[in-house]
């Protein structure tokens, strides 16, 4: 999860009954393995003592910074889109580094077009016991 990032920052006062997400999603950043994943990426926790909510903000290592409400949104969940949004900027650096154009422009045109590529099959069921398998039949 750390290698899509540059920077971790997470707020939240200690006191804070809603602060269980910012705890996971700490958890999350200082194992082992995430750290192994990119050791530039900086961690910051910074410990409140006012009523503001728990939020975390996270900067991409392309420089875009996203801020996460820690009291409603999940630690898994932010994770999750993380690595969602990392896999996108895996495949941004791929098309450009093959000196391809980024975002990929699908004409109007050909997404109006059919798609003959589809064949139909017929499907013989057999029955093993109380298994059943399906066979295609092209």
């Amino acid at each position: 999860m750390l290698k899509f990032l540059s920077k971790v920052k997470i707020e939240f006062n200690a006191l804070d009954p809603r602060l269980a997400s910012c705890m996971e999603f700490l958890a999350q950043c200082n194992a082992r393995k995430a750290k192994e994943s990119n050791p530039s990426c900086q961690v910051q926790v910074k410990r409140r003592t006012d009523d503001f909510p728990p939020k975390i903000t996270v900067t991409f290592v392309n420089g875009v910074e996203e801020t996460f409400d820690a009291t409603s949104t999940p630690a898994q969940h932010i994770r999750n889109l993380i690595l969602e949004k990392g896999q996108y900027l895996e495949t941004e650096q791929m098309f450009r580094e093959a000196g391809e154009k980024w975002p990929v422009v699908i004409p109007d045109e050909e997404l109006q077009q059919p798609f003959t590529g589809i064949k139909v099959m017929d499907f013989l069921p057999i029955v093993l016991g109380f298994v059943l398998i399906e066979f295609a039949l092209c």
